[in-house]
């Protein structure tokens, strides 16, 4: 029994030292196995074993090892990128046309629901976000080989208690498939359940997906005279609110059909004070070319809460937007804005890239 043992041992031991071996940098060979296409698999079997370990002197094929400062290389990239950031106020920061699809604050995205038979039943509403009072248009599409109903129901309900507010029948609009209605959004402020009820060879499908109903804030009133002030562009936006308190307005700036930069501010609003000035930084502006009038669009102010715990209001401009004749804008410059706290920032980060 003990020499058993022993031969146990003997045989875990060699494989232990082989298997380290391969595993270790002294072995030049790599798993040259896993390395080869699948390929040359067949012409490889056939050349000698010295020749199929030899590594390939091609320093193409070398791997090449990994950065002795790959963290200060990172934190040298991070704080490049930082300070590019600062070079642009947080109010004024340019805007790409994919980052301004992105930034749209009262969008929709139509929810999907597969069936069988690669079928789909769409949901499509005209925003996310309703004022209490405003009509809910329900858009529904089903494509599927089954045979549905010539109607559907809509149904509003509250996602804790699961009670229905509000229903109504979508008829057949148009081509077929297509199925529209109309829900009144009368309830209170909040996060309300959308279930859109279809018939499919007789069974029920049931579609879930989700909007809020927003409080009446206000009105928009349109634009005061832009003009500038030092590097800024200023334009005034005029909102009317229901009720006093801070608010925050976000607009996207848009020379022609171009965006150029997110605009955002708060400010506390009164029945004494109903104008915000946005400002365009001239970093965002200063490189454009200006030919006729700029956009303001996609407005959407927020009252913020009074108290913690209290919810975050939303109201929204009109869908077109406002256009306004800018001022002369000949004196803005590309200088970055000075922001001390950032610069600091900055340099702390620079500071520890050199340290490695």
């Amino acid at each position: 029994m003990p020499g058993k043992v022993i031969v146990l041992l003997t045989i875990i031991t060699a494989a232990v030292v082989g298997t380290w071996y391969l595993l270790s940098a002294d072995n030049h060979t790599r798993f040259s196995w896993f390395t080869n296409p699948a390929s040359d698999i067949g012409s490889a079997s056939s050349q000698s074993p010295i020749e199929t370990v030899q590594p390939s002197p091609d320093p193409v094929h070398q791997p090449e090892p990994p950065s002795d400062n790959a963290l200060g290389f990172m934190l040298a990239s991070v704080a490049d990128q930082y300070a590019e950031a600062t070079r642009y106020p947080a109010w004024s920061v340019p805007l790409s046309p994919e980052q301004a699809r992105a930034y749209r604050g009262n969008h929709y995205e139509p929810v999907s629901l597969p069936l069988e038979g690669n079928g789909q039943f769409t949901v499509t509403l005209e925003k996310y976000r309703f004022t209490e009072g405003e009509q809910i248009l329900v858009a529904a599409a089903i494509q599927s080989p089954q045979v549905v109903d010539r109607s559907l129901s809509a149904t509003l309900e509250r996602p804790e208690s699961r009670d229905a507010v509000a229903s109504t029948t979508l008829e057949q609009a148009g081509s077929p498939g297509y199925f529209e209605g109309v829900l009144a959004a009368n309830e209170s402020p909040g996060e309300y359940r959308l279930i859109v009820e279809a018939r499919l060879d007789g069974k029920p499908v049931r579609h879930a997906s989700t909007l809020t109903v927003e409080p009446y804030l206000g009105d928009f009133e349109g634009l005061g005279n832009a003009r500038v002030s030092g590097n800024n562009l200023i334009i005034p936006v005029r909102f009317s609110p229901e009720d006093p308190g801070f608010y925050a307005l976000s607009a996207q700036l848009y020379v022609g059909q171009r965006p150029v930069a997110q605009l955002q501010v708060e400010k506390r609003l009164d029945s004494t004070s109903d104008t915000i000035n946005l400002r365009a930084h001239g970093t965002v502006l200063a490189n454009q070319t200006v030919d006729g009038q700029l956009q303001l669009k996609n407005l959407q102010i927020r009252q913020l809460p009074a108290r913690p715990g209290d919810r975050t209001n939303y109201a929204f401009g009109p869908d077109e937007g406002y256009s306004f004749t800018p001022p002369d804008l000949e004196s803005l410059t590309d200088t970055p804005a000075v922001d001390p706290e950032s610069e600091q920032r900055a340099a702390l980060l620079r500071q520890l890239a050199d340290k490695f």
